[in-house]
């Protein structure tokens, strides 16, 4: 028995492996193609220049030093020669080659359209084994080389690159585009969860290199990108998500996934999730969460997720396993807490980590912002969140540190809209604090 806070939680014996979870349904989703050997890195954003973890990995996955060879592409930057040549010099200390393509904007003295079809750049990227995209607008890596969704001939030689085997590293911006959707223009949280999310606007296309059939985002859990990355999922079809917190890097190749740096990432399985869409607001029930923190790695094709070493070590002082069925305390409810703010800054993980360390058989939680002097109905819509354990929810907590040491595998997430009372009307036509509800036809 240990404690976590201020209660006992039960541990059950450490494993050597986590279960298989859901393998069907995912075999079904990815396939069995062979092995591709072209490397995705994603990362969330804000990535330090002395992150010597991520930025090593990147350098290895392109052949290590000596022999890694970058191209680099600060499209989407406002500043792009100075963007690359930080970029450079970070992997020049890393033991890679790095040059700037200068494809850019917002870069001066340049003529772009004829650097776009430049025979001496091109040779100059189908000669990398590595292309890396800097942080900005992602907007103007789509408009740049894929204007009206035709590819450029500078987009046609960097996928030469990634198909031949070599890697496509991005960050913030860089790392939105890696999807085959993504947003462009959603800082809007709440809206996008009201509703607000149209094609060319909000959402765009992106080029594609992690395939169809995941999506990512990034600045994820600094940014409570959650509530975005749901309605998006829902509205496009998407089965898997994956958010990337900053300055933590998502290393993807042959349908595996390996966390590296500062925080971790956060799967979202839809694949047995239900929603109501003439409700035209973000409603679902059945979400599957799972926090994969550094050092972990899941597989894709399997749904079998793999903690750092550290953690399923036996007798080891790390974190240790919480099994679905949780502590059990006499005298407490079945709700632990209700967060007022599930959007703020890791606040998801926090529910999440409370869940499994806490009695209580649940934890709600609320996405409320509303804009000053907003009046309609759509504007004062929030949202409750509701996160539960299903059979298979398991996770390693750090019971003996901060808590932020991490593993969580399949908690379940049911989110529902409430109507916002009006802090402008009469007392008595108020709806109450806790909002109205606003059922869904399939979630009554």
């Amino acid at each position: 028995m240990r404690t976590f806070g201020s209660f006992p939680v039960r541990f059950a014996r450490l494993p050597w492996r986590v279960a298989l979870r859901g393998s069907l349904a995912l075999l079904a989703m990815f396939g069995l193609h062979g092995a591709q050997a072209q490397t995705a890195i994603v990362i969330g954003g804000a990535l330090r220049m002395d992150n010597d973890a991520v930025w090593q990995r990147i350098v290895d996955e392109a052949g290590g030093p000596g022999r890694a060879r970058f191209a680099v592409l600060a499209t989407a930057s406002v500043a792009p020669e100075r963007s690359a040549q930080a970029i450079i010099d970070v992997l020049q200390r890393h033991g890679a080659l790095a040059e700037h393509i200068p494809v850019a904007p917002r870069l001066e003295g340049a003529d772009l359209q004829k650097n776009l079809a430049d025979p001496v750049l091109l040779a100059k990227v189908r000669a990398s084994n590595a292309v890396f995209f800097s942080g900005g607008a992602q907007g103007f890596i789509v408009d740049t080389l894929q204007p009206g969704g035709k590819p450029t001939a500078m987009l046609d030689a960097i996928w030469d690159v990634y198909r031949r085997g070599g890697v496509v590293a991005g960050t913030s911006a860089g790392a939105a585009i890696m999807s085959r959707t993504m947003f462009r223009d959603a800082l809007d949280v709440m809206g996008v969860m009201r509703g607000q999310m149209r094609d060319g606007q909000e959402v765009d296309q992106g080029l594609g290199f992690i395939g169809d059939q995941l999506f990512v985002d990034q600045h994820f859990l600094k940014r409570g990108r959650i509530g975005r990355m749901l309605p998006l999922m829902l509205a496009k079809g998407y089965r898997l998500g994956l958010g990337i917190e900053e300055n933590t890097a998502a290393v993807i190749h042959d349908q595996r996934v390996d966390i590296v740096g500062g925080r971790g990432a956060l799967l979202v399985d839809l694949r047995d999730a239900r929603s109501d869409p003439s409700l035209d607001v973000l409603n679902v029930r059945g979400a599957r969460l799972s926090y994969l923190d550094n050092g972990d790695s899941h597989d894709l094709r399997t749904g079998v997720t793999m903690p750092a070493a550290r953690k399923t070590a036996a007798g080891g002082p790390m974190p240790v396993r919480v099994s679905a069925a949780g502590p059990s305390t006499a005298g407490r409810g079945p709700v632990d807490s209700f967060q007022p703010d599930i959007l703020g800054d890791n606040r998801i993980v926090q529910a999440m980590t409370e869940l499994l360390t806490s009695p209580a058989t649940e934890v709600r939680a609320m996405a409320s912002r509303v804009r000053p002097g907003a009046t309609a109905d759509r504007d004062r819509t929030g949202f409750v969140f509701r996160l539960y354990r299903g059979a298979d929810t398991q996770g390693w907590i750090d019971g003996d540190g901060d808590g932020n040491d991490v593993t969580l595998l399949d908690v379940r997430l049911d989110v529902r809209p409430v109507r916002l009372p009006d802090p402008s009307a009469a007392a008595g036509a108020a709806t109450g604090a806790g909002g109205t509800f606003i059922a869904p036809a399939g979630m009554r």
